[in-house]
Order: structure tokens, then C-alpha cells, then sequence
């Protein structure tokens, strides 16, 4: 399969024109004869433009035949000359207020074509605006996701890609190392989140995708939203944060604390039988191996122990662009891995009513196995309380 270009040399440009042009071809190995990627992450990713989403139409359009290219409002055109588009010589079309930007779209692809595309593939987040205007302008066209089409190239990063993981992971990394400034006894959750969205920022994020922090019961909930609840002396809090860098990728890392004092003896039993899962399911990460095989490590280890009915997630998730991404380590996956590949490995154990646990590293497949691009502990760190 074609892999997404862009050289791996430090300075060189993160998206090149080859990607569209990978994105052809996967396409019409699929038998698609247009692709239509509208803002958002496959859209920055295929050629460099973060576009808002909006009622007006922003595409890029990839015929099976003839040259790719952008419909845009022209009241935006400038702001894709700006971009990294700007550089990448795609035809822009920029339409007028009172025009029909669809049948811009269907009549230049269907030319470009030489008959009406049979089959589109529209991106996976495609506003259901903008999906059923496409259907309109080209109506004996079956439309279908793009997904299939996008993944494929967005899942094997780049050299180039993996060092912007490696940023935005250690970026992250440095928030985990300040968590004593914050997190103790007496503060809400919500203020904790606060000031860790603010470390977030100045650690070198732009953005704060999420603040997970769950304290004691709350750390049952493995997406549990910040909450007025104190913290206790005693209690074992779930961390989950990640944030968006400039260049657009994404950190995400999960590591749980102890406020005040060690926990007992119960959970530091099965906290260590977490430790073992995280750390087999990360060495099992090499070419070859499936996504489920990835996940069936962790899982098994947990399950092995007696605790298997409170792991109630999947093992991972891809990172990008997006913080949740294909491919995804899951039971039923069965793909298998490849070089470039960039997921999660988090799994968790979840006491209704009681607490809960996390340990998330991202990893990168590797030619000959796997590297972390998290660090820092992977104990139950206790803090002062």
C-alpha cells in the first residue's frame, strides 16, 4: 500500500502533495472513483488546511482521473493560500455566494472523470449537510465513508510524525512530573483540572483536548467529566490529559496517584496486577501481531488475576491528528500491526463505588518491536497529601 510521504529530514514539510495523491490510489484500489474530504482531520491531514466547519461548503475532491482539487468559499481563498495548501498546487475553485458550490463540485469531477463518478467516499465526519448536498449534485452516485480510504494512510505515521507524537507526548509528561503542585487533599477535582489545563498550555500545547481527574469513586468512571467532589486523604485519582500541539498532534497519557497515604493492601494488589498488564501488552507490540493480540495481553493478565469484569474498555486507540484514530486495539481487530503504527496502550481496572485505575503510554510500532513515548512512573505514585 502507498504510505504517506513527507520526509523525515528535521525542517522538512510535515504534508506534501503526495498524500492526495496516495489517497487516489487507495481510493481506486477500492474501486472509488471520487473522494470528498471535507474540515477536519483528514482534511489537514491530506493536505494541510484546518478549515472551520461550516453551513458553507470546504472540499477537496480527488477524481479517480484527472487532477485533484479544492472548492472553497471565496471569501476563505486567502486562508488556503496562507496554509500549507497554498504550497501543494491544488486547483482552487472558489465560489460565490449566490452559487451552488455542489454542482461545482459534481460537474468539475464528473468532467475530470469523463462520465458521473458510480461510487463517492465522503470523509467519516462529513456534516450530513454537506453529505446529502454531494448526493444532490451527483444522484446516480452511491456515497459511501472515506474511512477505509484515509485510514490506511493516516494509521502508518511518517518518521516525521512520530517525532511530533514524541513532543506532544513529552510535553505531557512534563504536566505528569508537576501533578504534587496540585493535586491534595482539600481542592476539588474541577480546581485541580483547572490548573492542569493551564500546565497544559505551558508545557507547549495550544489546546486542551481533556482534563480527566477521578478521585476516588469517581475513578470507577473511565471518562469521568471534572466534578465539585473534594479530595480526600486516601484517595487513589485517576489523571487522564492530553492536548493539541501546533503542528496538530495530539498527547494523551493516563497515570494514577495516591493522595496523603499508600493505599491498602487490596489495591496495591491489584494495581500491580495492572503494572503487568500494561507492561505485556506494551511487549507485545511488533510487526505482525494483531490489534486484538495487543489487547488480549493486557486483558488476559487481568483476567488471569480475578479481575477481568472491571477492565470494561478496549486496550487502545490510534493518535494523530486526532486523539482517538484507527487503529484500535480491541477484541475482533485483526489487523496487523506494521512499522509507523501510533496507539495507546491503557488498560484499566474499575471498582464501581470504590475507585479505578489507569495506565496509558502512547507506543510506536517499530521494524523489530516497540518504543514508548511516554515516560515517567508507572507505580501508584503517592503524593503529599
Amino acid at each position: 500500500m502507498p504510505s504517506p510521504t513527507a520526509a523525515a529530514t528535521a525542517g522538512a514539510p510535515l504534508v506534501t502533495i503526495d498524500r492526495v495523491h496516495a489517497a487516489r490510489q487507495v481510493a481506486a484500489e477500492a474501486g472509488v472513483d471520487l473522494l470528498v474530504v471535507t474540515p477536519g482531520s483528514d482534511l489537514r491531514y491530506l493536505c494541510g488546511y484546518s478549515a472551520h466547519a461550516m453551513e458553507r461548503l470546504t472540499a477537496l475532491a480527488v477524481p479517480r482521473r484527472g487532477e485533484p482539487f479544492l472548492v472553497v468559499p471565496r471569501l476563505e481563498a486567502p486562508m488556503v493560500d496562507a496554509s500549507p495548501a497554498g504550497g501543494l498546487g491544488l486547483e482552487v475553485l472558489a465560489w460565490d455566494e449566490t452559487d451552488d458550490p455542489f454542482a461545482l463540485l459534481g460537474r468539475t469531477a464528473t468532467a475530470r472523470l469523463g462520465a458521473a463518478p458510480a461510487r463517492v467516499a465522503v470523509g467519516d465526519r462529513t456534516w450530513a449537510l454537506h453529505a446529502l448536498g454531494v448526493a444532490g449534485a451527483l444522484p446516480g452516485a452511491a456515497l459511501e465513508l472515506a474511512g477505509p480510504v484515509v485510514d490506511r494512510l493516516r494509521m502508518v505515521k511518517t518518521p516525521a510524525e512520530v517525532a511530533e507524537l514524541a513532543a506532544a507526548g513529552a510535553a505531557i509528561d512534563r504536566v505528569h512530573a508537576r501533578m504534587g503542585e496540585w493535586l491534595r487533599a482539600g481542592r476539588t477535582e474541577a480546581e485541580v483540572g483547572a490548573d492542569i489545563a493551564a500546565a497544559i498550555l505551558a508545557e507547549g500545547h495550544v489546546s486542551v483536548d481533556f482534563t480527566i481527574v477521578g478521585s476516588g469513586p469517581n475513578g470507577a468512571s473511565p471518562h469521568h467529566e471534572l466534578s465539585d467532589r473534594v479530595v480526600e486523604e486516601g484517595d487513589v485519582v485517576v489523571v487522564d490529559i492530553g492536548g493539541e500541539t501546533v503542528t496538530g498532534y495530539r498527547s494523551d497519557c493516563t497515570r494514577t496517584y495516591a493522595v496523603g497515604r499508600a493505599p491498602g493492601a487490596e489495591v496495591a494488589e491489584w494495581y500491580a496486577v495492572l503494572q503487568e498488564a500494561q507492561r505485556a501488552s506494551t511487549a507485545a507490540v511488533r510487526p505482525g501481531v494483531t490489534a486484538e493480540a495487543v489487547d488480549a495481553a493486557a486483558r488476559d493478565v487481568i483476567a488471569a488475576a480475578g479481575w477481568g469484569e472491571y477492565f470494561i474498555h478496549r486496550t487502545g486507540h490510534g493518535i494523530g491528528l486526532d486523539t482517538h484514530e484507527a487503529p484500535y486495539i480491541v477484541a475482533g481487530n485483526g489487523l496487523p500491526l506494521e512499522p509507523g503504527m501510533a496507539f495507546s496502550v491503557e488498560p484499566g481496572i474499575y471498582l464501581p463505588g470504590r475507585c479505578g485505575a489507569r495506565i496509558e503510554d502512547i507506543v510506536v510500532c517499530t521494524d523489530d518491536g516497540v518504543t514508548a513515548l511516554n515516560e515517567g512512573p508507572r507505580e501508584l505514585v503517592v503524593l503529599p497529601g
